[in-house]
């Protein structure tokens, strides 16, 4: 019997024995639920593959808007007569709600159930999108913009939070790794697709298509997930004592802390508007934790941490992404002003990371259930080749062969296919079937708030980097015409450097990788 008919099944049986004290009867009642549950089995056969498949569709459209915008934002810019710093926030706005909001939803959702989550936000975003492309031209206004995307954030926050919550509850043990490997391919042809179509959209239509586009896929996935979501995934608990406080504290902690990261290097670490902000990340994200501990039905069950390996499961995936966040910043910019490609070829050599993804991502899934009880050593072998990537990439000159530059991204992404299936679905297991959602939302906040972190602290090494180069290393005994290159190639290096000491503590944490059996199994 499956995880939702086991959870129904101890429901009705409690039900029961409170109600019946003859053996007899007891035995009757028990024999007749078991009947009733067996004939309500949840999904199976063609609505697991439709489940999947929305699930899938939630991620790729998650991963295609993450990737898309930003390289429409020099023209959204002087559409509006806008400075760089303005026309960021249309990234910046939509980065601080999301992750605001996922803890929040993922609580949620473990009430009101996954389908109404599910739907609600596939219609806010795809609601979004089209408002972002029409009302800024509409209005003349760029907050009209800004306004949408917070919308679009909303949706795109439930998205991410269901679509492995789901998976993880209806999908029986043997199959799960392989719908979390699907999910992570859709996921990295959305990253792959993102910049190359975002171009070709805003250089050959206009800049609002790569928001109309989200439209037609958003009305196909709320039609699929109409049909295709069982109603009865809705938990029979109530709101009543939702934790509003906590989530008060934790949406002002996380926006706080994700605009200190992503403003600091532009305002200055210094600024009041940084400072005041990592004081109310501080006093959020602490009032927050102290409240989970004391509140009886918390945003956050904090019990979860008490096991080590959950503990070192969480520690390896956010740090996965946070080096992926690095790698992925800086790269464009080494391609672009050190070997002076192009935008568009540049995109399509980095491309070389989510196809590594794509490949290993499905092979992980294939064999992580042949792997019981050594699935560490599969995350071990992923980490290994994200460092062998990284060392790569530490190697960084203005002459550095593209064969050399692609055989590391390639590396990089088969690790990162190799260790986000099994941790995901490690991570899932170990929490009860009430906790899905919530667990769900804690690994779209591992996702999300570690790759923005990470931009800015790359970021700090590159320029660490460069400034030692200048201070250390001779560069200025170099011919003019080099003296540039050379400089922006030591903060790289600097910055890979740091990655593969990373890599190598990642490794190390995957040794006290436990599996926990699945709740429920």
């Amino acid at each position: 019997m499956d995880r939702p008919a086991n959870r129904r099944y101890q429901d009705v049986m409690d039900n029961v024995r409170d109600k019946n004290n003859g053996c007899f009867q007891h035995f009757l009642s028990e024999s007749l639920v078991t009947l009733y549950i067996m004939q309500s089995e949840t999904p199976s056969g063609r609505t697991l593959t439709l489940i999947l498949l929305s699930a899938s569709l939630a991620t790729f459209m998650s991963a295609l808007d993450g990737t898309i915008v930003n390289i429409a934002l020099p023209t959204i810019s002087a559409s509006f007569d806008l400075t760089t710093s303005s026309v960021a926030w249309v990234s910046t706005i939509y980065l601080l709600v999301m992750a605001g909001c996922l803890l929040i939803i993922g609580k949620v959702s473990d009430v009101v159930g996954f389908k109404k989550i599910f739907l609600i936000g596939f219609i806010l975003f795809t609601i979004g999108s089209f408002t972002c492309g029409f009302l800024p031209d509409f209005t003349g206004q760029f907050s009209t913009l800004l306004a949408s995307r917070v919308l679009q954030a909303l949706g795109g926050a439930m998205m991410t939070v269901i679509a492995p919550a789901m998976l993880s509850y209806y999908l029986p043990g043997d199959r799960r790794a392989k719908g979390m490997s699907l999910v992570v391919l859709f996921a990295a042809v959305g990253m792959a697709l993102g910049p190359t179509l975002g171009g070709y959209l805003t250089e050959y239509l206009s800049w609002h298509w790569i928001f109309f586009i989200n439209v037609p896929i958003g009305i196909f996935a709320v039609l699929l997930g109409y049909a295709a979501i069982p109603k009865s995934a809705a938990a029979t608990t109530s709101l009543k004592g939702f934790d509003s406080i906590g989530a008060v504290l934790v949406f002002i902690g996380l926006a706080a802390l994700l605009f200190a990261f992503s403003e600091g290097v532009s305002l200055g670490w210094t600024s009041a508007p940084v400072l005041i902000s990592i004081v109310l990340a501080v006093l959020g994200l602490g009032g927050f934790l102290w409240r989970e501990l004391h509140y009886t039905d918390p945003l956050l069950d904090l019990s979860l941490f008490k096991s080590r390996s959950f503990i070192v499961l969480n520690v390896v995936f956010a740090l996965l992404f946070f080096t992926f966040a690095g790698a992925n910043y800086l790269l464009p910019f080494y391609l672009e002003h050190v070997h002076d490609y192009s935008v568009s070829f540049s995109g399509l050599i980095i491309t070389a990371m989510s196809v590594g993804m794509m490949i290993t991502g499905i092979l992980a899934g294939l064999i992580y259930a042949k792997l019981k009880g050594k699935i560490r050593y599969l995350v071990m072998t992923g980490v290994a080749l994200i460092a062998a990537g990284f060392f790569l990439l530490t190697h960084l000159t203005p002459v550095t062969g593209l064969g050399v530059i692609i055989s590391a991204l390639a590396l990089i992404g088969l690790g990162l296919g190799l260790t986000t299936t099994p941790l995901t679905t490690l991570i899932m297991n170990a929490a009860p079937a009430s906790k899905q959602g919530m667990v769900s939302s804690l690994t779209g906040l591992e996702r999300f708030a570690p790759m923005t972190i990470g931009v800015a602290v790359y970021n700090i090494i590159f320029m660490h980097g460069i400034m030692t180069a200048v201070r250390n290393s001779g560069i200025t005994e170099k011919p003019p015409g080099d003296i540039a290159a050379a400089i922006l190639s030591h903060g790289f290096d600097l910055a890979f450097v740091v990655s593969v000491i990373l890599a190598v503590v990642l490794f190390l944490l995957c040794i006290f990788i436990r599996e926990d059996p699945a709740a429920g199994e």
